[in-house]
């Protein structure tokens, strides 16, 4: 505070021999409690997941498929269809023929080929988001497992600082308490309102849903080979919008999968005899010197302003050490006079302006009067 003792004032000012004798007596003791804990938890994969879910829907309700052509020889009161395959195949396999009608001319065949036409979902396409659902499955049980819910920070600090010193037949106690702490929670992991038990509770049924769609069933049913990294660059997989999402979430997956919320914890409590005890020490000292103050004898204000005039000049002569005795004094009996004057000017405004006002409300004061 301007015009009031600063700390530093008063140590430059204090004895020398008092402060040596304080800091060559003391003794102190002090005791440290830590609690640190960070929590960095990452929901981008549930984020995305959400984003990706309805483009993977998009593509089991309208998936890639192509006919399939089953050949089978079968009896002919087995098969169902007789078609232009079946005759060419008969007329190369004439052991396939039982009897001819030499009347008719009509084949009475044993045996016929049956080509059964079906439609197939396993395509590449649709492999890849089999495998990819599989994945997404996969990935949020390990995250139930792992997740430590949101990113948050606990930081407690605690420590006791006792010490004890004297200067001559004067003992100086000190004890000191101080805590300080720091609770934040950054990413609790909400979207849009909801919170995170819902949103994953949420995400495992859309997952579930997915798979209880024909497409995934008719390839889980022939036990389909999962495809592995990395994806054939299709046409479809490459033009068509939902399977670029899909892609997204595919990468995704593949960078992260063993991904786990970073936690930084720590539980100390330890005695501390180092640099931090030595700072406390010398705050002690401060603490005594400006108690010290409320002792009139023990700090004269002569000796302070006595002790910046010295400082003052020491930085001039640092400035300029070619300077004369003679050119101290005139600069600073130039630089006082400058400041006496302003002072001087300061207060002469002040009391024009104070007697101006004075003087107009003396004049209004009358004019009431006489009227």
């Amino acid at each position: 505070m301007d015009g009031g003792l600063n700390v530093l004032g008063i140590y430059q000012n204090a004895s020398n021999d008092r402060i040596k004798t304080f800091e060559k007596r003391v003794k102190s003791d002090m005791t440290v409690d830590l609690h640190y804990d960070k929590v960095e938890a990452n929901f981008e994969w549930l984020d995305l997941m959400e984003d990706t879910v309805r483009y993977i829907d998009n593509i089991l309700r309208n998936p890639n498929r192509f006919i399939v052509n089953e050949d089978e020889v079968v009896k002919v009161e087995l098969a169902r269809r007789v078609t232009v395959e079946s005759i060419k195949h008969l007329a190369r396999n004439t052991n396939l023929i039982q009897d001819i009608d030499e009347k008719t001319g009509d084949v009475k065949p044993s045996k016929i080929l049956n080509i059964n036409k079906e439609e197939s979902f396993d395509t590449y396409e649709n492999r890849f988001i089999y495998t990819l659902i599989v994945n997404m499955e996969t990935f949020v049980e390990f995250k139930k497992k792992t997740l430590l819910g949101s990113s948050q920070l606990k930081d407690d600090k605690s420590l006791q600082y006792k010490a004890a010193s004297s200067v001559g037949n004067e003992n100086i106690l000190v004890e000191l308490s101080m805590k300080s702490s720091v609770h934040s929670k950054k990413n609790d992991g909400k979207r849009d309102g909801v919170d995170l038990a819902t949103r994953i509770t949420k995400i495992s049924q859309r997952i579930v849903d997915l798979k209880s769609t024909p497409v995934f069933k008719d390839l889980q049913r022939k036990h389909v080979a999962l495809v592995r990294p990395p994806i054939k660059k299709t046409n479809v997989i490459l033009k068509n919008t939902n399977f670029q999402y899909a892609m997204i979430l595919w990468n995704y997956l593949q960078e992260h999968f063993a991904d786990e919320d970073k936690r930084d914890k720590q539980d100390k409590n330890y005695k501390e005899d180092g640099e931090l005890k030595g700072l406390f020490d010398e705050t002690f000292l401060l603490a005594y010197l400006s108690m010290c103050t409320l002792n009139k004898e023990a700090y004269d204000v002569n000796k302070a302003k006595e002790k910046v005039i010295e400082q003052v000049i020491r930085r001039v002569i640092d400035l300029n050490t070619t300077m004369s005795e003679e050119e101290i004094k005139d600069l600073v009996g130039e630089q006082f006079a400058i400041v006496k004057m302003k002072n001087t000017a300061t207060q002469e405004g002040i009391e024009k302006i104070f007697k101006k006002h004075i003087e107009k409300y003396n004049t209004k004061i009358n004019s009431l009067k006489l009227n």
